[in-house]
């Protein structure tokens, strides 16, 4: 698995996930930037994504949903802030209703993905920020530092095919 560190950090609210991967820096883009390549990989392997809308611009949207083993649905959605392919993409990424409409009652956090060549492959960093500790705890106690490092741990078989 090419994920090395998951990084709690409760005091300045961040999740940092690294991950390096022997494949140039487009190629792992494609990851992100082909709905149908993300979906193979955003969700853990047991709740796998189906991307409903992908607009990767300043201003666009993706929405999906993961399929858990029961076959219950938890959609989220992407507001995308900032894109610079095919080295960074900033959104705020957070969960919806059963319709799709953003979910009040849930964390929404700000998440920076940078690309960087590294030893001949790529270095990704994905960093989560969080409005609040209480917010932060909620996810992680959820599993969001796992179920990450399982989905990007997915990126391997992708990037070998």
């Amino acid at each position: 698995m090419s994920v090395t560190s998951v990084d709690k950090d409760f005091d300045n609210l961040t999740l940092t996930l690294i991950a390096d991967f022997a494949a140039p820096a487009e190629r792992v883009w494609q990851l992100w930037a082909d709905p149908r390549q993300l979906e193979r990989w955003w969700g853990p392997p047991t709740y796998p994504a189906t991307v409903e809308d992908h607009d990767l611009t300043p201003g666009g949207s993706v929405t999906y949903f993961m399929t858990g083993p029961e076959g219950d649905k938890h959609r989220g959605w992407w507001r995308v802030t900032s894109v610079t392919p095919p080295t960074s993409l900033e959104f705020t990424d957070g969960f919806a209703d059963q319709d799709g409409k953003p979910a009040t009652d849930m964390p929404i956090t700000t998440v920076h993905v940078q690309l960087a060549e590294r030893d001949g492959g790529t270095r990704l960093e994905i960093r989560s920020v969080f409005d609040s500790r209480e917010q932060m705890e909620q996810l992680v106690k959820m599993g969001m530092a796992e179920g990450f490092q399982e989905a990007v741990g997915q990126m391997d078989a992708l990037l070998a095919a």
